[in-house]
């Protein structure tokens, strides 16, 4: 499936102004119409002049698309949302709050607080339903110098399950113990499932529990053996660390949950029909 190509001349003409922004979230968020509280009925209502709310047409009661989202009480305008969560979605590597600093003329300190806040949309709770998974770990932080990988100080570690030609989940880890991987490897594997992992020893205990295990030795530069290899997982591993050392350069142990998200969010995506930014869209929709 080829993935819907949306241009900056689709966003101009769909959203052109922010009377069509908060129009799409009402449709959005009441397709079926907006249900009155105090009429008890679905009624007809009308975009209140000047303000961000409906009026019901038979009471005057007023709704809020933009309460309970990322949008509320924001001064800023919807299109420049709507504009960043664009910038957002049509990049595979990301791009910086000085780059949407610069495309849309709001301050540093605004960027990064909407980056902020769309990545907080983008977390995704992913079931791997394949038979073959492969799970790694790596180590994801700001730049330091001293050992790189494995015992990294300073940075934060992230353990990784993909199945192969689908979905990948990221989760951010106190440490990569046998303790704190194999509940999560129970968690969203399949009993059953065979799970393909490099020679690390935190792995020694995952055929003692329910699954078939297959390893590589990357010690002595074996990557592939048959069917074993982890490099689907290390394809999405080198997809984040590029885009954070090319674009971000830094990530904080507090955020990095929130970048691995948005890498993952879009990976999972990847081959679906509709474009990336109906997707970013569709996220905001659901409160």
């Amino acid at each position: 499936m080829k993935q819907e190509q949306y241009t900056i001349r689709d966003f101009k003409i769909n959203f052109p102004n922010d009377e069509a922004c908060l129009e799409w979230l009402k449709n959005s968020r009441w397709p079926d119409g907006i249900h009155c509280v105090k009429c008890d009925k679905v009624t007809k209502h009308h975009h209140v002049s000047k303000r961000t709310s409906y009026a019901c047409d038979e009471c005057g009661n007023h709704v809020y698309p933009m309460a309970g989202t990322i949008l509320e009480k924001s001064s800023t305008s919807l299109t420049t949302w709507f504009h960043a969560m664009f910038l957002m979605a049509n990049t595979r590597c990301g791009i910086s709050a000085k780059q949407l600093e610069r495309e849309t003329g709001v301050t540093y300190k605004t960027a990064w607080r909407m980056f902020k806040q769309i990545r907080s949309m983008l977390s995704d709770d992913v079931s791997l339903e394949g038979s073959s998974v492969e799970v790694d770990e790596t180590y994801i932080g700001g730049r330091r110098r001293g050992k790189r990988g494995r015992g990294a100080e300073g940075k934060t570690p992230v353990v990784g399950l993909v199945q192969r030609k689908g979905r990948v989940k990221a989760i951010r880890t106190l440490n990569v113990n046998s303790a704190t991987v194999m509940p999560l490897i129970k968690e969203n594997v399949q009993q059953g499932s065979t799970i393909y992992t490099d020679e690390y020893p935190i792995y020694n205990k995952v055929s003692q529990n329910g699954y078939h295990h297959e390893t590589v030795n990357h010690a002595v530069k074996a990557w592939v053996i048959g069917d074993a290899h982890t490099n689907t997982i290390e394809g999405f591993w080198s997809l984040v660390k590029r885009g954070i050392s090319g674009v971000y350069h830094a990530v904080g142990e507090d955020y990095v949950q929130s970048y691995v998200n948005e890498y993952s969010f879009r990976y999972n995506r990847r081959n679906g029909e509709t474009a990336m930014f109906w997707n970013f869209l569709d996220r905001l929709a659901k409160v």
